[in-house]
């Protein structure tokens, strides 16, 4: 009886740092935010999970985070704005999320109002002259995800 107490307290102090947001995770299959980056346009389409440290987070909603595998992997993760929200104070947590990863092909016109919006949401300052031209992005459209400390 002891031994099961004590192992009902490990278990919960186990799960007390993980904050599980939108549906279940799923997937089996985990794709590298570095192998996702190298070769984006293999995995347009395809659902799987991807692991790594929050560096960033929408300061707006909470409706979006950027991942990192901490060797200069980093991808985007998207959710269904007013659906699932992340703790504004995520950076810094490691997260599994779930989701299909998506291209979007943006004018120069439509990546300078994307780069606005996104600093806007992250609370940076934005740099129209940064943005170049017309670019190419890639971000997971999120279903679920699993922060942990």
């Amino acid at each position: 009886m002891r031994t099961t107490v004590l192992a009902l307290v490990v278990a919960c102090t186990l799960q007390a740092g993980e904050l599980k947001l939108g549906e279940p995770l799923t997937q089996k299959r985990i794709v590298s935010l570095a192998e996702l980056t190298t070769k984006p346009d293999s995995y347009v389409g395809t659902t799987f999970q991807v692991k790594g440290k929050i560096t960033e987070v929408c300061q707006m909603m909470g409706c979006w985070i950027m991942l990192t595998d901490g060797k200069g992997a980093m991808m985007r993760i998207q959710m269904k704005e007013g659906e699932v929200a992340f703790p504004k104070d995520a950076a810094g947590r490691s997260a599994v999320a779930e989701g299909t990863l998506a291209k979007y092909e943006l004018s120069k016109e439509a990546a300078i109002a994307a780069a606005k919006h996104e600093a806007a949401d992250a609370g940076r300052p934005f740099h129209p002259e940064s943005v170049k031209g017309p670019r190419v992005v890639y971000q997971i459209e999120g279903t679920g995800a699993v922060l942990s400390d």
